[in-house]
């Protein structure tokens, strides 16, 4: 296989001034299906993620190849268009988010190069980052971790329509080595915690269903937000609180003691999504409780609780994704695990006892693909560590 500066020099001959950026993946243990609502949420960025290599065009001309999906993509920055369900639609919303506050008059010549399937660990926001970084360096534009994270969370709701928060962008961007991100959504205030010297080593797998999922594509992943919504909006109705618009409306902003008074009121939907909301609100201060003194295993303990809650209140979890997490969950080695991101199709993530690496990756693969037998070469597994996130210049 090529490498990405061959298919560059290859696609692109002649370019002197050559860039490249990189944009880890993420996986969320704990704190799921909670940003949009502005909850809490705990993350990591990981080892595996986007590259990019790039030129810079003096035209605006955006000339986009993929090492990893079929379909090159071409535009300008200075009239962009609309998002038309390709790739390409984050690199496009990237540009337009940039150009609402800055000016940006160069483009790029890229190719880009995923190290791991897609599916589960938030490539769309890397791919988004790594992008902004690209432009941010041809145009000279510079921006805080917090206005990155708003340009990219642009780029997800108001571009390409997804109701996502900024769980993904916060952990891609935050994100320290050996380090677990302990967000607040609401305020964006965080911690980077570092756990204790007496915390056992772990390292992070993810194994891919070999069934690849787009939140595009996914209208569930929009209504789950909306239940949650709704629940919010009626809860402060039946409490006599200021509803504001609905729009506006986020479980954050309904005290606990109204959800207790209140739940057997919501139909049984919005119930189970605000159960999950409430206690995995809980489960994150816990969880970064545990961390705090090197629990490893109680961490990993809410971890597991957290994937019984998605997929029993929240209700995702395909069919691939709640076998691989039954299948961890009875895996000697394995600390915690759930299933990443939004849990339609994609991957699951857990953090593991290297000591116990090769044996939990053969037990795992073993009792999947007899479930799935038709699976058997693209069902894969991995192996990450934690890193930093995206660093731009």
């Amino acid at each position: 296989m090529l490498s990405i500066q061959e298919v560059f020099e290859n696609r692109f001959p002649g370019e002197t001034e050559v860039l490249t950026a990189f944009c880890p993946y993420r996986v969320c243990p704990i704190g799921a299906h909670s940003d949009h609502q502005y909850g809490l949420v705990t993350g990591l960025a990981i080892s595996e993620g986007i590259h990019i290599m790039y030129a810079p065009t003096e035209d605006g001309e955006m000339s986009l190849h993929s090492m990893n999906i079929f379909g090159d993509h071409c535009f300008n920055v200075k009239k962009i268009g609309v998002a038309n369900k390709t790739w390409a639609d984050y690199v496009k919303g990237a540009a337009m988010s940039l150009r609402r506050k800055h000016d940006v008059t160069r483009g790029v010549r890229a190719v880009v190069q995923g190290t791991m399937p897609i599916g589960g660990l938030s490539s769309s926001a890397a791919l988004t980052i790594a992008f902004l970084s690209a432009l941010c360096r041809v145009n000279s534009i510079k921006l805080t971790p917090q206005e990155i994270i708003e340009h990219a969370l642009w780029t997800e709701n108001a571009f390409i329509g997804v109701k996502c928060g900024k769980l993904d962008m916060s952990c891609e961007v935050l994100a320290k080595k050996n380090r677990l991100l302990y967000l607040d959504t609401k305020d964006d205030t965080y911690e980077l915690m570092p756990g204790s010297k007496k915390m056992k080593p772990y390292e992070i797998a993810v194994f891919f269903s070999g069934i690849e999922r787009s939140l595009m594509s996914s209208s569930a992943f929009n209504t789950r937000v909306d239940e949650m919504k709704s629940a919010a909006f009626a809860m402060k109705t039946y409490a006599g609180l200021d509803c504001g618009t609905f729009a506006e409306s986020r479980l954050r902003d309904v005290p606990r003691e109204v959800f207790d008074a209140y739940k057997d009121r919501l139909p049984d939907n919005w119930r189970r999504r605000a159960t999950h909301f409430y206690d995995e609100y809980d489960r994150v201060q816990a969880g970064a409780a545990a961390w705090r003194m090197g629990d490893i295993e109680e961490y990993g303990r809410l971890v597991f609780e957290s994937g019984h809650s998605s997929i029993y209140n929240y209700e995702t979890g395909s069919p691939e994704l709640i076998k691989l997490y039954e299948i961890m969950a009875d895996t000697e080695g394995i600390y915690g695990g759930r299933f990443s991101g939004a849990g339609f199709k994609g991957c699951c993530m857990a953090i593991i006892d290297p000591d116990y690496r090769e044996s939990i990756i053969a037990r795992v693969t073993e009792e999947y693909l007899k479930t799935f037998p038709k699976l058997k070469g693209k069902f894969s597994a991995h192996i990450c560590n934690s890193a930093d996130g995206c660093k731009f210049e």
